[in-house]
């Protein structure tokens, strides 16, 4: 059975419009319930979100369904995803539920899912929720309806759990940090850590309305922190997405680090202090420099699919603790079982206390490679896959650059696109081989 709904985040939609109205998400919601209660008497279920408005409506629905179908309810307000998946876990629950749309504008909204033991569910589980929905809905009567509670203190314990990733020897001290929270899930978290932690915070995109987040600030519009950093002449900016699950960092000069660049540094830092980083992964968009980097220190790495999914299921797979993918959704599984923005800036900003260094002189010895990135419209019924220019041409490409640059052609998984990407030391010769192999496409 394929998935209907489930993508590879969860359930995702413009609000108003199917999947993402109230009835189907107290439907999916008693469906999961339903699901649940195939393996446990009584589950309890928490349930977080961003500030979007749409949150107040959505988390009711869920709610509902859930109660409907026996199940307790634990509210937690406004909380980043990762921390929904941390509290999943401490709590003993059986299931996390996160309302977010991530890095989407306002009128998006999402629902995902995090196991009992706060990691993402497999596509069986998610194929097992879907058939349940197909089914007639099956309601408790009144003695067994489930019930809901808030923790009131949910942000205040997420908040402590970041803080211990922190290194006890470490501060913060002296440093002066822009924080913004792209008016999303951290608003009242993220600015707390860094000061408790003893940094000077100065606060952007923390005055969430339910209409603004992701607006112009946030980790998917760097330009607000990049400001902010020079107009308070701060030693670094660190910015996050709607839910807090990804960052972006700036450096007191207004330099922008990618998240490929902040994986190198995590990697880094463990490599000086003697502890063993066997293998690494990213995806097949990772800037060939960094896997240059890695490999003369020793260290494995892995190319998994475009998503943190896959990235966690290549390093589960190789039994490793440490991936990630250039928008900045980082994973260190040591420190949390989900990509987790504000645990990540942590593990950078370690790296630099602890050396003594800025990022921009740890960082010194890898030089990202150019990329060229051309998108193709495909025309209806075009079979671009047994294209025997494109193959030849492709061949051709890849025997010009050897071990100087690479290849990736893949097609867009929401529009009719097929996306080429070249990698080289030049760039000038990036783009001359993107456009070579772009028309062999295009023609």
């Amino acid at each position: 059975m394929t998935r209907q709904f489930f993508g590879t985040d969860g359930i995702r939609g413009t609000v108003g419009q199917s999947p993402i109205t109230a009835d189907f998400v107290l439907k999916l919601a008693h469906a999961v319930g339903r699901v649940l209660k195939r393996t446990e008497v009584k589950p309890t279920v928490l349930i977080g979100k961003d500030t979007r408005i749409s949150g107040y409506m959505l988390e009711s629905a869920l709610e509902s369904g859930f109660n409907s179908a026996g199940v307790d309810v634990v509210l937690l307000g406004p909380l980043p995803t990762p921390g929904v998946a941390y509290l999943t876990r401490a709590q003993r629950a059986s299931l996390g539920v996160v309302i977010s749309a991530s890095h989407n504008p306002f009128e998006d909204n999402g629902i995902k899912f995090f196991s009992a033991q706060g990691t993402k569910l497999p596509d069986a589980w998610e194929r097992d929720v879907e058939a349940t929905l197909l089914e007639p809905p099956v309601w408790v009567d009144s003695v067994n309806l489930g019930k809901s509670r808030r923790l009131e203190d949910a942000a205040g314990r997420y908040i402590e759990f970041c803080k211990s990733t922190f290194a006890h020897n470490l501060t913060l001290k002296g440093l002066r940090i822009v924080v913004d929270a792209a008016n999303g899930a951290a608003y009242n978290i993220a600015p707390k850590v860094f000061h408790e932690l003893g940094a000077e915070v100065i606060a952007i995109g923390c005055a969430p309305d339910g209409l603004n987040i992701n607006k112009g600030v946030g980790a998917t519009h760097p330009e607000a922190l990049i400001d902010a950093v020079k107009a308070h002449r701060a030693d670094l900016g660190v910015a996050l997405d709607g839910d807090a699950d990804r960052l972006q960092l700036v450096d007191a000069k207004g330099r922008l680090f990618n998240g490929d660049e902040l994986l190198y540094l995590i990697v880094d830092d463990r490599l000086r202090r003697g502890e063993p980083v066997p293998g690494v992964v990213g995806t097949l968009m990772t800037n060939m420099a960094v896997e240059v980097a890695l490999k003369s220190r020793g260290v494995q790495f892995v190319r998994a699919k475009v998503g943190d999914r896959y990235v966690l299921e290549e390093l589960e797979k190789n039994q490793w603790l440490l991936g990630g993918e250039g928008s900045g959704h980082l994973l260190a599984l040591d420190k949390h079982t989900t990509g987790d923005g504000l645990i990540s800036a942590l593990q950078v900003l370690q790296t630099s206390v602890r050396s003594g260094k800025s990022l921009a002189d740890l960082l010194n010895d890898v030089v990202l490679f150019p990329q060229t990135l051309i998108n193709i419209r495909l025309k209806p019924g075009q079979d671009w896959k047994n294209n025997p220019n494109l193959e030849s041409e492709t061949h051709a490409v890849e025997a010009e650059l050897g071990q100087s640059g690479r290849v990736l052609i893949r097609a867009s998984g929401t529009e009719p696109l097929v996306r080429v990407m070249v990698e080289a030391r030049d760039g000038a010769q990036a783009k001359a081989c993107a456009q070579r192999i772009a028309r062999t496409i295009s023609a």
